[in-house]
């Protein structure tokens, strides 16, 4: 066993190592992170094989990226320490969890040590893979946690078999990601459970928003990201989305986890990309995103921002404190997720980006 392995030691993300202090850096137009993301580290890492992760086995050892960035490994007592220090503005800590025989323990292990030593809310990304029974997901929550993420990511079955089961080797099944997703919404309440989704694996946006709509119906908000390249992946030459693509979807999702509209009130075209709200004050046909004629539901939410703004596990205040800032794009590249509220500038763009449907996202692998 190495010296540095958890549960004594950990990964933490760029962003988190930046806001302890771990090293220097800044954000830019005024951001900052809400929420510390720490992974549990192994020397013999994940066991999963899954062909767009920065964590994959088969992935060139020589690349050390996770979700596009750097995850120094620090200690934990170092962690809670910088915590209390530099944290104050803190609301949340997630733990996550990677496909390796000793991550359970060591994930319930640290969430604790954080429920004991400081006064953040605790989440707990965790890999169903190895949650065999529901009684595993409560003693998540008498660790501390008091939401958790499931990172089903694909939003197809054939996806999620092609990328991180059989077609990659990988030890990952569908259906038993989405039993930890009901026992997860049973354990922890509505609301209190999530489900991640990348876009741009391959879906359409017919697809990705259905399973969006059967994550709430169960009871999971979902956490959407943007699919990014890692470097020395099987998928590091795959495209990310377009934005009208990714605008689109977010969109969706805000109105669906907001209880605003159903992915059945929405309407799509024979390549299944969105192009009609419609929902109970709305006839169909009113709101063509093309035309610009939104219905005043929609219009309210895209002239909000709030539909654009990354989401994820919220802090004591009810605001997403899991703001991940430039977690799927450079600094340089426009902003896929906000981590603030949208100014007019960047609503502005929004709705361009909305109503493009000229640079969707090729299936080129």
């Amino acid at each position: 066993m190495s010296e540095k392995e958890s549960p004594d030691y950990v990964q933490i993300s760029t962003a988190a190592a930046m806001t302890l202090k771990i090293f220097p850096g800044r954000f830019n137009r005024g951001e900052r992170l809400n929420a510390l993301n720490l992974l549990v580290v192994y020397d013999d890492s994940c066991k999963g094989n899954c062909g767009y992760c920065g964590l994959s086995q088969s992935r060139d050892p020589d690349e050390n990226t996770f979700i596009r960035v750097d995850w120094p490994i620090v200690s934990l007592e170092d962690i809670l320490a910088r915590t209390k220090k530099y944290g104050k503005h803190l609301g949340r800590v997630c733990v996550s969890m990677i496909t390796h025989p000793r991550a359970f323990d060591d994930m319930c292990t640290i969430m604790s040590a954080f429920r004991d030593q400081t006064d953040l809310l605790i989440s707990g990304l965790i890999a169903p893979t190895l949650i065999r029974s529901k009684e595993k997901v409560m003693k998540i929550k008498e660790a501390g946690a008091d939401m958790v993420g499931i990172a089903v990511d694909a939003a197809t079955q054939e996806l999620f078999r092609k990328f991180r089961g059989e077609g990659v080797n990988g030890p990952h099944k569908w259906d038993q990601y989405w039993k930890v997703v009901e026992w997860s919404a049973e354990c922890f309440g509505r609301g209190k459970a999530g489900i991640h989704l990348i876009v741009g694996l391959g879906e359409t946006e017919k697809e990705i928003i259905a399973i969006i709509q059967k994550g709430e119906d169960l009871g999971a908000k979902t956490h959407l990201f943007s699919f990014y390249p890692e470097g020395g992946s099987s998928m590091s030459n795959w495209k990310q989305p377009s934005y009208g693509q990714y605008r689109r979807v977010q969109l969706a999702r805000y109105l669906i986890n907001s209880g605003i509209q159903r992915a059945e009130d929405m309407k799509f075209n024979d390549m299944g990309e969105l192009v009609e709200y419609a929902g109970e004050d709305t006839p169909a046909g009113a709101s063509h995103l093309p035309s610009g004629d939104l219905s005043s539901n929609v219009e309210k939410v895209i002239e909000s921002g709030e539909a654009f703004m990354t989401s994820g596990c919220a802090g004591h205040d009810g605001v997403v404190a899991c703001n991940r800032p430039y977690g799927n794009e450079r600094p340089s590249r426009p902003i896929r997720n906000f981590a603030f509220l949208p100014e007019k500038s960047d609503i502005d763009s929004v709705r361009k980006q909305l109503v493009d449907y000229s640079g969707d996202f090729e299936r080129s692998l």
